[in-house]
């Protein structure tokens, strides 16, 4: 990741999953846990598998010095495991280190040590901008502001129930992780083609075990070739990240110039422009959901390997899928950082409803028509009055009175025609608050 950008899309600590030095650790946690297990399960000599486990993790491995052997041997175990003997010094020992295990099962192991930690930020961090979130849409549940279908003025809506559409599918997402851990973050151990031969006789037992020493789960199976734990991962924040994006669309929008209906908490300037509040954040929200998107559609690419194990797919896996990650992980703290820091501008709302001369109410004006008239005459008529309106500059309230005096008065009341928002904005805060 770039210095000059990182502040900009930079995922913050979390980008350290992703790091060399965390990969090696993972591989190395791996290996050691591997040991262990088989030598409580007499596979290898118990001497030596104390000693392995030991050494996984008080030895630490220069990744520029595995860089050539993962370049040659097109993986970076086979160097991490010759490497890792080596820095042990014990070669009556350090021989039983990778017994029966294959490069793609520690390295994909590895891998889901990782995603587990990035799935756990994840959830709290989407966990805490939901929570953000509610209090907007708690706070302002009953707040007027026009909401728009097609980029053009509809009916009224709330400040309150715009927050909880952007949070709602969040909570989703959330609802999902126990099932998503339980359904991927698998543990490998089947050796060179997927049939644990060289993992002896205990073979299942071992991989049980090195699933319940490790957290993951055993899938009771090998799955060198089936990607599906890593894409169901990887979907899932692809979807936060576009979950995200819509927050930052919708707010690029509502603080263009002419709307301005909502204050964000940090904007940016212009080198040449002292007017300009850029609206940032949620244009990095944006631009990170694109990037998620485009590192999927690789990874979908990849998925489907050649024969029992393949090169060329997995190579596509390594290249996407820390990126998908790092761009959900980095959309994450721009929304956080959005969500807590939002204000809405009720002046600006208000005139936002009076936008198009006022027909944010032409729906409510057809349905108060329709107590007198059929509905379609009702809707023809509303249609009528809003162009007389737009024709003659005035507003349509003002020309439905002059037509229709004993109209309702709240057919142009924007908070008798919340409808539903205020009611959905604080049944989002309520399940927030109930830890959905």
């Amino acid at each position: 990741m770039s210095t000059l950008h990182d502040g900009l899309f930079g995922a913050g600590e979390a980008a350290r999953l992703f790091s060399d030095g965390a990969e090696i650790r993972a591989m190395l946690v791996v290996e050691g846990a591997l040991a262990q297990v088989q030598g409580r399960l007499g596979v290898i000599p118990e001497t030596a598998a104390q000693a392995i486990h030991r050494a996984s993790l008080e030895v630490t491995l220069d990744p520029a010095a595995l860089a050539g052997p993962a370049a040659q041997n097109g993986v970076p175990v086979p160097g991490l495991v010759a490497a890792f003997r080596a820095a042990m010094g014990a070669p009556e020992h350090a021989q039983f280190v990778h017994w029966g295990a294959t490069s793609q099962d520690i390295q994909d192991t590895g891998l889901m040590l990782r995603l587990r930690q990035a799935l756990a930020e994840a959830e709290a961090q989407t966990r805490a901008t939901a929570e953000a979130l509610a209090r907007l849409a708690e706070a302002h549940a009953e707040l007027p502001m026009a909401a728009r279908t097609y980029g053009q003025v509809a009916t009224p809506t709330s400040f309150g129930a715009v927050a909880a559409g952007w949070g709602w599918p969040l909570l989703d997402l959330l609802e999902e992780v126990e099932a998503l851990r339980a359904s991927s973050l698998w543990v490998s151990l089947s050796g060179a083609a997927g049939t644990g031969a060289a993992l002896g006789p205990r073979a299942a037992e071992t991989r049980a075990r090195l699933a319940e020493a490790l957290g993951l789960t055993d899938p009771g199976r090998s799955w060198h070739a089936d990607r599906g734990p890593v894409l169901r991962l990887a979907d899932w924040a692809a979807r936060l990240a576009a979950a995200l994006a819509k927050m930052g669309q919708d707010m690029i929008a509502l603080t263009q110039t002419g709307i301005g209906e909502v204050r964000l908490g940090a904007t940016g300037g212009s080198s040449t422009m002292p007017q300009k509040a850029n609206p940032v954040g949620p244009s990095a929200l944006v631009a990170l959901a694109g990037q998620a998107r485009a590192q999927q559609a690789a990874l979908h690419a990849a998925a489907s390997p050649l024969g029992q194990r393949d090169g060329a797919a997995w190579f596509g896996e390594w290249i996407a899928l820390p990126r998908l990650w790092l761009s959900a992980l980095a959309a994450l703290g721009h929304a956080r950082t959005l969500a807590e820091g939002i204000e809405p501008v009720p002046e600006a709302m208000a005139a936002g409803l009076g936008l198009a001369h006022g027909g944010a109410y032409a729906e409510a004006l057809s349905f108060a028509l329709a107590r007198r008239m059929p509905r379609p005459e009702a809707q023809a008529e509303a249609k009528r009055l809003a162009q007389l309106a737009a024709a003659a500059g005035r507003t349509l309230a003002e020309m439905a009175r002059a037509a229709h005096p004993d109209l309702d008065p709240g057919t142009f009341e924007a908070a008798a025609q919340l409808g539903q928002a205020p009611a959905e904005a604080r049944a989002f805060a309520a399940r927030v608050r109930a830890g959905a």
